[in-house]
């Protein structure tokens, strides 16, 4: 299984639910490969924000070598799912798919823990590191949720 979480500038949200699925994966023994991007390229060629690695290194799983880059059509075919964390990313991600078939790969990840709410991962980058733990708390559940399918 091939697994992209994307966010706005994979510098917050996506490397965190990158690092704790590949923590899930190595912990469930699947064999797997995951990756994050951006929608837009603000923060392409940089590290995740120094407040997202702190919070995935609280929890044992390090972040800080993961290198922003931004969401390209080519990820449809690499990819076999595509999980997004707001109805931003997926709007923005859905307007590159050429066809049903790389629409069918895209999902919000808190539809894995809420099905069909359309409930959004806050965007921690303007707050304090509330914020960031809360993200951690919910990308985490999500991520446990994906592993079990997947085992």
């Amino acid at each position: 299984m091939k697994v992209l979480m994307v966010c706005l500038g994979n510098i917050c949200r996506s490397p965190m639910a990158e690092g704790i699925m590949r923590h899930k994966l190595e912990k469930h023994k699947i064999k797997g490969l995951v990756d994050s991007a951006g929608t837009a390229n603000y923060h392409v060629g940089e590290n995740p924000d120094d407040r997202a690695i702190a919070m995935a290194q609280k929890y044992g799983i390090n972040i800080s070598q993961l290198i922003g880059r931004q969401f390209n059509v080519n990820d449809f075919d690499n990819f076999d799912r595509i999980y997004v964390m707001d109805a931003s990313n997926y709007q923005n991600i859905i307007r590159l798919a050429r066809n049903e078939t790389d629409k069918a790969k895209v999902k919000l990840i808190l539809d894995e823990i809420y099905p069909d709410q359309g409930m959004s991962v806050p965007d921690p980058y303007y707050g304090g590191d509330e914020g960031f733990e809360n993200v951690y708390s919910l990308l985490e559940q999500a991520c446990e949720c994906i592993a079990q399918r997947l085992k």
